[in-house]
């Protein structure tokens, strides 16, 4: 068993729960510096002004002038975001849905905050390698190696893209209905395969875009092989190759940052701390080609826990990211050993048993797209203890991390079974895909027990009117009340006027007696406070539309809807 470090602060870990639980947050009130709302024309030129506007972000954090954020070395301990030490006097909330994973959004709460864990699906894996072209090389492998799961709205259908044959030269193509069931269409009339391109690679990554500048490039891809070949598609099966990109370590992936407008190279480093990630961005995706002008970004940490039987100092194996509601959302595959380098009698029995080397995903948030809050440190998406698993090692998160279906967020990952695959001779293959589920917004709750705890926002701007939760309480019931900015109620949004919410349900309405909505307080400054008892509240937002839709990102997309964006 591994050894789990104590949770940053004061938290506490339950594990018949399997969930990190954090005491009371203080009050923190006077930190931060007033971010302008407006820029007065005529003060700078229109360049100055339009550089100063990208500095300031869609939730008030205000960039620093020098970006990305030079720095000479990774830290050795976690470190806290700048946007946490001093957060923006008020944040604007018309970005999604807004989540409890960090203090943010709280000024003050009796309330305990609980991460969650995703649970894998029972039927895993979703996919395997079952096809000639999929024994190729080194062992069977079917697996997204980062590569891509979207839901396509314009044909409602699941695509995966993934690596095929360990050390093979095949990235493959997969449709499904469900999510669940998936089929590989035989798109060769010659051979029948399902092979898309024909080209020796290592990692991949492929990005569905909304918006691109040519039909012909709604699909991108990058694919490494010595440097990070860059590629478009009009349909992702038919691919072209636009340039060879940079040269890049052999894990590298990119992904895009809405909030920012900006497409981000992870570029896999070498450091002190071994594996590590480097930053990269730019407006033009086919625009890179020189990887020696990145920034040192993030690594692992003394926060980050050792393996008992492989005793090794975990490094940072791939970093994918994407956009999810109002945060960027990042799957940090740790490595923490590998049996081919024993450092104990159990690692050598484990590596003579064919097992893989150990990585497992942890999740973490970032609301600058550059600084990481990791506060829980537990495997997101672990791998299993029992030998003949499909992921009894190397698991690998897939881009772009998450999907949305229904009320759950779907994450696929890929695993590896080693020896222990039928018929696979080679520790690092039989590679499979799986898939995991987690509760929509259910990154991080704030618990109530049998009595009433509080949470209080900070100050708090909006231009919608319609207030929201995502909330479990079927036993208990949620009140809520808002502010003026001394702190007082304001009738008739108090306690004592609005309807009590009970059960659950990840889009509840929050209404009051003698309102018909929040538009009277549109774009003033306000605090929330929400009472609850017996219950968990996992995120709130306030929306224009009255049906509850975010207008926040949603990663991979899913059924309903109809874009990148929760939008009606």
């Amino acid at each position: 068993m591994a050894v789990f470090p104590a949770n940053q602060g004061s938290g506490q870990v339950n594990s018949s729960k399997g969930a990190i639980m954090t005491g009371a947050i203080g009050w923190r009130r006077g930190l931060g510096a007033m971010v302008a709302a407006t820029v007065l024309v005529g003060a700078w030129s229109s360049a100055a002004a339009a550089a100063e506007a990208d500095r300031v972000q869609y939730n008030g954090i205000e960039l620093p002038a020098v970006w990305p954020p030079p720095a000479k070395d990774f830290p050795d301990a976690p470190q806290r975001p700048p946007y946490l030490v001093s957060p923006p006097q008020v944040i604007p909330i018309d970005v999604g849905r807004q989540l409890f994973v960090d203090d943010f959004l709280i000024e003050a709460t009796t309330l305990k905050r609980t991460f969650h864990l995703p649970e894998y699906h029972a039927g895993n894996p979703v996919l395997k390698p079952d096809k000639p072209w999929e024994m190729t090389g080194r062992g069977p492998f079917a697996i997204p190696f980062s590569d891509g799961v979207w839901y396509d709205p314009q044909d409602g259908t699941f695509k995966m893209w993934y690596y095929a044959g360990h050390g093979g030269a095949a990235t493959c193509y997969a449709t499904s209905k469900d999510g669940i069931r998936w089929e590989k269409p035989a798109l060769d009339v010659e051979s029948g395969t399902n092979i898309v391109l024909r080209t020796a690679r290592d990692s991949g990554t492929v990005w569905l875009d909304p918006k691109p500048r040519e039909l012909g490039e709604r699909f991108k891809m990058a694919l490494y092989h010595g440097t990070f070949m860059l590629y478009r598609s009009p349909d992702g099966v038919h691919w072209t190759k636009v340039s060879a990109g940079g040269k890049t370590g052999d894990r590298s992936t990119f992904f895009y940052n809405p909030f920012r407008q900006r497409w981000v190279y992870s570029i896999r480093s070498s450091s002190r701390l071994g594996r590590s990630r480097n930053y990269w961005e730019t407006t033009d995706f086919f625009g890179f080609s020189d990887a020696s002008q990145v920034t040192l970004w993030t690594a692992a940490d003394s926060g980050d826990w050792q393996r008992d039987d492989l005793k090794t100092r975990p490094q940072l194996y791939n970093l994918d990211c994407a956009a999810y509601e109002s945060v960027l959302l990042g799957l940090f595959s740790i490595w923490r050993g590998d049996y081919r380098s024993p450092s104990t009698d159990k690692a050598k029995e484990l590596l003579q048993a064919g097992r893989p080397k150990q990585n497992s995903i942890c999740v973490g948030f970032s609301r600058d797209g550059f600084h990481w809050d990791r506060p829980d440190r537990r495997a997101f998406l672990p791998t299993s203890e029992t030998r003949g698993d499909w992921n009894w090692g190397n698991v690998q998160s897939t881009v772009p991390c998450c999907l949305v279906v229904g009320d759950q967020l779907w994450f696929y990952v890929s695993g590896r079974a080693g020896k222990s695959f039928p018929g696979c001779q080679a520790v690092d293959a039989g590679g499979s895909t799986g898939l995991a589920r987690l509760r929509r917004d259910g990154f991080a709750s704030m618990d109530a027990d049998e009595a009433d705890g509080t949470l209080t926002t900070r100050p708090i701007r909006f231009r919608g009117k319609h207030l929201f939760v995502n909330l479990a309480a079927s036993q208990g019931q949620l009140l809520a009340e808002v502010l003026d900015e001394q702190g007082r109620p304001l009738a008739p949004f108090d306690r004592h006027h609005c309807r009590p919410l009970t059960g659950d349900n990840t889009r509840h309405a929050v209404t009051w007696e003698g309102a018909e909505d929040l538009s009277a307080l549109s774009g003033k400054p306000i605090r929330l406070r929400f009472h609850l008892a017996r219950g968990s509240l996992y995120a709130f937002w306030v929306t224009p539309d009255a049906g509850g839709a975010s207008f926040g990102y949603v990663a991979g997309g899913g059924p309903g809807l109809r874009g990148p964006v929760d939008a009606p």
